[in-house]
């Protein structure tokens, strides 16, 4: 076992996490049952970058993969709404939308963020703040007073108050000296292989819980941006969010099990769900290469329309849902021209409308397309 840190009673009658000094000096990864699920995630870890550099306009899958990431961290937290209505959104906010789709837009918009700040911005608390900031800014659901800044009162994890919490994070004077270790260990240990270390700032970052709301949501993002500043992958197409919502009592199990020293289970539960969402987006860039070509087939016999076909065809690889006006947008064409368009995408296969009882605002889908995500 390694001691992470401990409890120590407060004030108010109750036991808060008080970090040790992070990494902990007896900290060990080479148990067999470690370096085996290590080799196979790093194996296919290499495998996928290598298949997504085959896949063209691979940027116009990655607005997909980012939105699917967000309905699934979301999730974690309860949020209802799906990917399609996620979607939906993106081309028209509609009354039937749930209300809690907001939540995953803001996840979006912050994910978009951090990516783009890491391009002029090291992986940094200044990076971390400004993607929190822009994950509740404005937010539906956020009960932050702060957004952007880390806490300065106590909080808790589940529970009605700190004296029944889940866990109690350690006291807000604790918050910035705790953070200022982890953005240390961002840089140093470098014998360290990177998916451990990806692994190890998650669940520290969990413990600190350095903000008042959306700590899992920014800690699930801080994955991404870690793998993406070691240049893991070329392209951001790894996210572990539908792995850790759909074991998600274990995934908050075994961050309770970090948290008494049992380091080692979540590093295997970590790697596990590395090389599932590695073999799942895999098959998912597999599938994609092969719809592309099935459909590009249909377009030869487009003739005359098959330029402007394309354009939409490109834009539906980013978003699979349109209605007529974004139609319009992407080719360029006026209405009549676009509502053609439309109607031959429809007769071939690749577009059905959503919902066949509505005359106006008709919404249509690339569902061979949108499956491949749901």
């Amino acid at each position: 076992m390694t001691q992470i840190g401990k409890y120590v009673k407060q004030k108010g009658n109750y036991n808060a996490f008080i970090p040790d000094k992070f990494p902990p000096k007896n900290f060990a990864y080479n148990e067999s049952k470690i370096i085996k699920p290590l080799a196979d995630a790093n194996l296919l870890l290499g495998k996928l970058d290598g298949l997504t550099k085959l896949i063209p306009d691979i940027g116009f899958f990655i607005f997909m993969y980012i939105n699917k990431e967000a309905v699934y961290s979301s999730q974690v937290e309860g949020t209802k709404a799906n990917l399609t209505d996620a979607l939906q959104a993106e081309v028209e906010r509609t009354p039937e939308l749930p209300d809690d789709v907001d939540d995953i837009l803001h996840y979006i918009q912050a994910m978009n963020k951090g990516l783009e700040r890491l391009n002029n911005l090291p992986l940094s608390l200044r990076l971390i703040k400004e993607v929190h900031a822009t994950l509740l800014t404005g937010a539906r659901s956020s009960t932050s007073p702060q957004p952007g800044g880390f806490r300065n009162n106590q909080n808790w994890v589940m529970g009605t108050n700190l004296n029944d919490a889940r866990f109690v994070p350690p006291p807000p004077q604790h918050v910035l000296p705790a953070m200022g270790n982890l953005e240390k260990f961002f840089y140093s240990h470098k014998n360290i292989p990177t998916l451990i270390k990806a692994a190890l700032i998650h669940s520290q970052f969990e413990t600190i819980h350095p903000f008042i709301d959306g700590n899992g949501r920014t800690g699930r993002l801080l994955i991404t941006f870690y793998l993406c500043h070691q240049n893991v992958l070329d392209r951001p197409v790894l996210y572990l969010s539908e792995y850790l919502k759909k074991h998600r009592n274990k995934y908050f199990s075994l961050l309770d099990e970090y948290r008494k020293g049992n380091v080692s289970e979540w590093l295997v539960f970590f790697l596990e769900g590395v090389i599932q969402i590695c073999e799942q987006a895999i098959e998912t860039s597999n599938k994609i290469i092969d719809l592309r070509e099935k459909i590009l087939q249909k377009m030869s016999s487009l003739g005359r329309a098959s330029k402007n076909a394309m354009v939409l065809l490109k834009h539906l690889y980013k978003l699979p849902i349109v209605n007529v006006k974004k139609v319009e947008e992407a080719t360029g064409l006026s209405r009549e021209a676009a509502n053609i368009l439309v109607r031959r995408f429809c007769k071939e296969g690749i577009l059905l409308q959503k919902d066949q009882n509505v005359k106006y605002g008709r919404l249509f889908v690339y569902k061979d397309y949108l499956s491949l995500f749901e």
